[in-house]
């Protein structure tokens, strides 16, 4: 099968949610297949109510450390399937997700690094404390090899990559970010895996939702190697050609690939939303300059989704407790009807950031 890019950015607007929005509740979205990442307190909000006018709130949802370690929205059901699915293949896969220089010799342990916190994990964090704290007393069980000497706070203490990997597997639920950030025990929390199982799934689960793509783009997103990914990528997939480069769909998803056509309308979307969560960031955004816009060292922007393609970007800030001031800078010229249809859609924006009202200011 051979498609083109636009192709592609109309199938994964539809198969995100991003086509109609309609009144599911949160945890009923396709999107909670894959999680919602929380860039900025508040962001995976601003996600929700692109996608539903329904009630944002459900609690059959809970934030977990799942994909890259990254605090992500999931429904309480799935947990038990995504720890088996994330937990590493084997050590060469484990050392590549806690890869970083602050514990070079820490990241030679592998899978044992895993086992190790997410031990301590368990050990720790009974009952809801305060990050910090726990951070602390996780510190000192781990091997010595995992910490590292922070000069900012004059302590000891573990690498973020390992902490946050090891987090779902250690039974942790991220309850607030920010200054006063708590961790919790996860209720009736799924046994810390001993081998993984199911990454086939979540493979296509990714795919389903995110591709067609390749196995290196499949593992970027998860934090690991093409190498690894390789090894124990499913077989039943179909080949598909996007504008002559081969990738992968799953089987059943490659009539709707056919059959997707361009959406219409404007939805804002917060920064790190599932559909920038895509690896080939050439097919989301050609231009390379708008890309660097887009995903920045720090401080990313929410973006414009119009008519199906990504049309520019926006910040928000708070104006008291009643309304939120949003700056729109659009990728080249925004007409009278697209400009319209954003104003329209910041409503949207206000409703998840729990004001009444909010402004837009084109840039």
């Amino acid at each position: 099968m051979d498609v083109d890019r636009g192709q592609v950015m109309a199938y994964r607007v539809a198969a995100l949610g991003l086509a109609e929005r309609g009144r599911q509740r949160p945890g009923d979205l396709a999107v909670l297949d894959l999680g919602v990442q929380e860039y900025t307190p508040g962001s995976v909000a601003v996600a929700l109510a692109a996608r539903t006018g329904a009630e944002l709130t459900d609690d059959r949802l809970l934030m977990v450390w799942a994909a890259r370690g990254a605090p992500h929205l999931h429904r309480r059901r799935d947990l038990g399937a995504l720890v088996k699915a994330l937990w590493p293949v084997s050590d060469a896969d484990a050392s590549a997700r806690i890869n970083s220089a602050q514990i070079p010799e820490g990241v030679k342990l592998g899978l044992k690094a895993f086992e190790a916190t997410a031990s301590a994990f368990r050990e720790v964090v009974t009952s809801s404390m305060p990050r910090g704290e726990a951070s602390t007393r996780v510190s000192a069980l781990v091997p010595r090899e995992l910490t590292y000497d922070c000069r900012s706070c004059g302590a000891r203490h573990i690498a973020g990559n390992v902490w946050q990997h090891s987090g779902l597997a250690g039974g942790v639920e991220v309850e607030s970010r920010g200054k006063d950030a708590t961790l919790g025990p996860i209720r009736d929390a799924p046994p810390r895996p001993d081998r993984n199982e199911g990454i086939e799934d979540l493979i296509g689960t990714y795919l389903r939702l995110l591709g067609p793509a390749t196995p290196a783009e499949v593992a970027k997103y998860l934090g690991s190697t093409a190498a690894e990914i390789k090894k124990v990528w499913p077989g039943d997939l179909s080949e598909v050609r996007v504008d002559g480069r081969r990738a992968w769909l799953p089987a059943s998803a490659v009539a709707g690939l056919a059959a997707a056509a361009p959406a219409r309308g404007v939805r804002l979307l917060p920064a790190m939303d599932a559909l920038l969560q895509a690896r080939d960031r050439d097919l989301l955004v050609p231009e390379r300059a708008r890309q660097k816009e887009i995903w920045r060292l720090l401080g990313n922007p929410g973006v414009v989704l119009s008519d199906g393609e990504i049309a520019g970007v926006w910040r928000a800030r708070m104006a008291g407790r009643k309304r939120v001031d949003l700056t729109v800078t659009p990728f080249g010229s925004m007409n009278a009807k697209a400009r319209k249809a954003v104003e329209e859609e910041s409503a949207v924006v206000a409703r998840a950031r729990g004001v009444a009202d909010a402004t837009v200011t084109f840039a």
